[in-house]
């Protein structure tokens, strides 16, 4: 067995919250800082060990957030620094650490860096950004962005171009520029001088572009990709960012778009050369889906498994994996890999399946009470620049209607994961007392909503508390090494971890019809101890049975 090494941040869980549509205290209809303060004792009774915050900064919201104008301040809009430090304490007296979001590869076009930069082309701040004469009457390269059409914007007065991955509003930073990483350094350490714990690192793989910017090889979106998804200077850059965070006892978890196994091997592995503590990966989330949440494909288990297999295996003993199946990036995931004919059944069963795994488990606001997508008929509701840009192209290249389109994104968008959080059957779920929400309320949340599931000691809300407080009970959970079972089956997710003399068996059914399990060989399921379940098993120890609807168990062997 390989040498695990015991550290803080294997053992917690983490809850996010994505503040807009968390909880609104002052009735304006947003989700603020003074809403997180008051739901601290929710948060806490999930049995999570900390918070991790999408950002909070000041910003103009053409990205909600993902778009800083200031990154040593608070959103006016959530409250202020005082607000913020508020919440800090007090998870750190309830023993909680609390964790911002980083977002380094780009700033706003409203943050006064850029502001700056725009003055001209001697300006000290012009060499912030990626500033470029045009081919001709063309970009500089052929690049797409992720977000809006070409990835270059063009500013007349300075007759150049400016480069923006992701949306206009979101210019990327020359990160070659050594005053630049510095710039990055003073904010890492503005918060962690606060006592914030630690960053999760948004796209912080897209932070080293190649050298002259060459043209990409065309794809639909993102064309140019290959030469930033992971950079000549990654390793470098992330090394300076690592030596900050040896300052202080902190963890980073980068996210890696379009990064696979062996990156995050390389980057997680620990010892001296360590980059980061965890990697955000997406290739657990491409299992109804071709690269894109936006290709729809059917769901595939088989893939699934698969994926956690060599992510287990490959990382075991070497770095850590990061956990989760939804976040503000995602549709919500019963939706996806469940059924919402058999919500809470297949909501508890995908609860099981992931937290059970080695590595720290994330849980996103209304996961925890099986929240799902909703239902928006017109584009003029939604509100994520994302979603337009993928308009523009179904429209364009597929020739989509708003209709079908909407249908589509009422599948896939990430906006499903962004509407309130639903706290209870009264108006606007709880959420807000303004008349309006600043976004749609899904219609569910009469039948779907933290209040209900309080009450209600079988709800995924009650399934979530006992999962997190039995990995935080038995370390068997959180260092066990991993073997998969079942490999062919389309329709039984079967593993088995083994720590210190002690097995786990986690048997997860992703079928509404009967399945027929029967135990491993060599194993006898009357010699263990089942602890948990989301059905009630009358004879636990019977070795072969037919599993009911999404059915999940969990036994132990000592």
């Amino acid at each position: 067995m390989a040498e695990i090494t015991k550290k803080w941040y294997k053992e917690m869980s983490v809850y996010q919250i994505w503040c807009r549509s968390f909880c609104d205290s002052n009735g304006d209809g947003i989700g603020d800082l003074p809403g997180v303060y008051s739901k601290l004792d929710y948060i806490q009774s999930l049995g999570v060990d900390g918070i991790w915050f999408s950002p909070i900064y000041p910003t103009p919201n053409c990205d909600y957030g993902y778009d800083i104008s200031d990154y040593k301040s608070i959103n006016p809009e959530y409250g202020t620094l005082d607000d913020f430090k508020m919440i800090l304490d007090d998870c750190h007296r309830r023993g909680m650490k609390v964790f911002m979001d980083l977002v380094v590869n780009h700033t706003s076009s409203e943050h006064e860096w850029f502001k700056e930069s725009r003055k001209s082309a001697d300006n000290p701040y012009h060499d912030y950004y990626f500033w470029r004469k045009g081919k001709g009457k063309k970009p500089p390269n052929n690049w797409l962005s992720v977000f809006e059409g070409g990835a270059w914007e063009y500013d007349k007065n300075l007759d150049e171009y400016y480069l923006h991955v992701f949306a206009k509003g979101q210019p990327d930073l020359n990160m070659d520029n050594p005053k630049v990483r510095e710039e990055v350094k003073s904010i890492m350490r503005f918060w962690l001088d606060m006592g914030v714990d630690g960053f999760r690192e948004d796209v912080i793989t897209f932070i080293s572009k190649a050298e002259g910017l060459p043209d990409g090889f065309p794809l639909p979106i993102a064309t140019g990709i290959e030469h930033y998804k992971h950079g000549p200077h990654l390793e470098e850059y992330l090394d300076e960012f690592r030596a900050v965070m040896k300052e202080y006892d902190c963890f980073a978890v980068g996210e890696g778009p379009q990064m696979g196994l062996k990156d995050a091997v390389e980057l997680c592995s620990e010892g001296p050369s360590q980059k980061l503590d965890m990697l955000i990966s997406f290739d657990h989330m491409n299992c109804d889906c071709f690269m894109v949440d936006w290709i729809k494909r059917p769901f595939s288990l088989r893939k699934l498994k698969n994926v956690y297999d060599r992510w287990q295996h490959e990382m075991y003993g070497k770095g850590w994996n990061s956990l989760y199946i939804e976040n503000h990036d995602h549709a919500r995931i019963i939706d996806r890999y469940g059924d919402v004919k058999f919500r809470v059944e297949s909501g508890k069963m995908l609860a099981t399946m992931y937290t059970m795994q080695c590595g720290t488990p994330f849980i996103y606001q209304g996961q925890e009470i099986g929240m799902t997508n909703i239902e928006i008929n017109h584009l003029y509701d939604y509100k994520d620049v994302m979603t337009f840009n993928n308009y523009r192209l179904f429209h364009k290249l597929l020739g989509y209607s708003e209709k079908r389109f909407c249908k589509l994104a009422s599948q896939v968008s990430r906006e499903n994961a962004r509407t309130p959080v639903q706290w209870s059957a009264e108006k606007n779920a709880g959420f807000t007392t303004a008349d309006k929400a600043w976004f749609n309320i899904n219609p569910n949340y009469k039948e779907i909503n933290v209040e209900q599931a309080e009450k209600d000691p079988k709800s995924i809300l009650n399934h979530y508390r006992k999962l997190l407080k039995f990995r935080k009970e038995n370390e068997i959970v959180i260092y066990g090494d991993f073997k998969q079972y079942y490999k062919s089956s389309d329709k039984l997710f079967v593993y088995e971890r083994n720590y210190q003399g002690q097995k786990l068996l986690v048997i997860c059914s992703f079928s509404a019809d009967p399945v027929r399990f029967k135990a491993p060989e060599g194993i006898d399921l009357s010699a263990g101890e089942l602890v948990i379940n989301t059905y009630d098993v009358l004879d636990p120890g019977e070795n072969e049975f037919s599993t009911k609807p999404y059915e999940a168990r969990v036994y132990l062997f000592k």
